[in-house]
């Protein structure tokens, strides 16, 4: 059943990278790939990677979603593929949107992510890297996000020093930004909103 539920839950990413291609036509096919996030300070959501894939002399980018983020609920799922997608259409349109080893998001990041409907943040040193999902955005994907609240069955256990715990903390960031540490279970019950800006805060390992 297990492994069942694994597939099914890669055909909903699956899909789901289809109906936001098909909203936004220009963000690349991609092999979506469910690995590893990492583990502590360094842990991710996603990441997009150009050309690492290839077919018949073909290449074609790969996007990893990181295991562990699945515990976040469907909205948060879809909320890193976008913003795994705004890096396909900086990829496409060929603008660099980061610097520093990929990890600082600038201000051209920020505006492919708007244009993708999110909601973006500056966090000090990565930069426009924080990204939610909006109420019109997520109206705008009900179907997918019914879909894949249907298929978010099962995540990978978070890797500390080496063990595997279910107690890690993860820091998160608002748009002050004012930072908190929290449970990976406590930040997926519900949004923690910072009462001083009203942005939700989101973990720093949100995205690439």
């Amino acid at each position: 059943m297990t492994v069942r539920n694994a597939s099914r839950l890669v055909a909903a990413l699956e899909h789901a990278w289809a109906m936001i291609r098909a909203r936004h036509p220009e963000v690349p096919e991609a092999v979506l790939v469910i690995a590893s996030g990492g583990a502590g300070r360094r842990l991710k959501w996603g990441h997009f990677a150009a050309g690492r894939w290839q077919q018949a002399g073909n290449h074609h980018p790969e996007v990893l979603i990181g295991g562990e983020g699945l515990a976040r609920g469907a909205r948060e799922v879809l909320a890193t593929l976008l913003h795994e997608a705004g890096h396909g259409l900086a990829d496409a349109r060929r603008i660099a949107d980061t610097s520093r080893g990929g990890r600082y998001h600038n201000r051209r990041y920020a505006a492919l992510a708007r244009e993708l409907g999110l909601e973006v943040a500056r966090v000090g040193a990565i930069g426009w890297s924080a990204t939610t999902l909006p109420e019109a955005t997520a109206a705008a994907y009900a179907e997918v996000l019914a879909d894949l609240e249907d298929r978010l069955v099962l995540w990978r256990r978070q890797e500390v020093a080496g063990q595997v715990t279910s107690r890690n903390l993860l820091v998160c960031v608002c748009g002050c930004p004012r930072r908190i540490r929290v449970a990976p279970a406590t930040l997926a019950a519900a949004p923690i909103l910072c009462a001083a800006c009203d942005f939700p805060f989101t973990p720093l390992g949100v995205g690439d």
